[in-house]
């Protein structure tokens, strides 16, 4: 009853627009709270089960944080190649896992992106959002923006990171659903972000202190065909994960979200994936 209550409450924050959640509030469950998997070519759905419940996606918003920044590129607002000096935002006071950017460190747009999808630190995720808008609250708002432009309408975005926000209230809120949409358009109009999330390991510091990251996806190791996406966690929002793998030049696209424990998320993900593979069936939904 008290989940529904509070399921209830943050739809109606969501369509008034209002812009405070009333958590934090532990919404994770056994074995998890949504799931879905759809054909990355057509979009339809091939298997669904509470899909459009709402939750805390953690660091799978990274995701968005990627495509803002891969349009910028795109369209030659941004490069790869650009030099970003940290500022001392992104090296203080942040939480969950970081790569200890330093102030003043010196980077390329390529290497924070490396860092932010490979080893999902949280510390790039700020950088990157200082250089590309100004703020993090600017970025944000590209976020929100562009979740908007797809359709991601149970979305809401108040971080760049994933991380609950300052006042330990403001969740990023999204649906398993909404997250298929993110990834169906990275997916068709930046290819090239499979470079980043099927990434296995990546130099990120040369010598004299070297450092090499490698991702926390370990379907990509596991699961034939297996090219990314990103997985999520946070104490109230507990295990997510939006996935994709190619089989015999069919990819389908997976969402799990919500569990209570890591080996559930990713047991999931792979059976939903492998019986997808199996049974192509689609339902009705568009």
């Amino acid at each position: 009853m008290k989940s529904t209550i509070y399921t209830s409450i943050l739809l109606l924050l969501i369509v008034s627009g209002c812009a405070t959640i009333v958590g934090p509030e532990t919404i994770s469950r056994n074995p998890y709270i949504g799931t879905i998997v759809v054909d990355y070519k057509t979009g339809r759905v091939i298997s669904e089960d509470n899909a459009n419940k709402l939750i805390y996606p953690a660091s799978m918003v990274k995701l968005m944080d990627l495509m803002i920044i891969l349009d910028k590129v795109q369209r030659k607002e941004l490069q790869l190649t650009n030099k970003v000096v940290i500022p001392t935002e992104a090296t203080k006071n942040i939480k969950g896992t970081i790569i200890n950017l330093k102030e003043k460190e010196v980077f390329t747009v390529e290497d924070l992106l490396h860092a932010l999808m490979v080893k999902s630190a949280n510390d790039a995720a700020v950088a990157l959002a200082i250089y590309v808008a100004g703020s993090e609250k600017a970025f944000v708002d590209l976020m929100n923006a562009r979740a908007r432009e797809l359709g991601m309408k149970s979305t809401r975005f108040f971080t760049v990171n994933g991380l609950p926000h300052t006042n330990g209230k403001d969740y990023d809120i999204s649906t398993p659903r909404d997250f298929t949409i993110l990834g169906r358009e990275l997916l068709m109009k930046h290819p090239e972000a499979l470079k980043y999330t099927n990434c296995r390991e990546y130099q990120f510091r040369k010598a004299p202190n070297p450092l090499t990251i490698k991702p926390h996806n370990y379907l990509l190791y596991s699961f034939p065909g297996c090219d990314g996406l990103k997985t999520g966690y946070n104490d109230a929002g507990g295990y997510s994960i939006i996935t994709t793998a190619q089989q015999d030049g069919r990819r389908i696209i997976a969402v799990v979200a919500g569990c209570k424990e890591s080996k559930t998320r990713d047991s999931t993900a792979q059976e939903l994936m492998k019986k997808a593979f199996l049974n192509p069936a689609v339902s009705s939904r568009p």
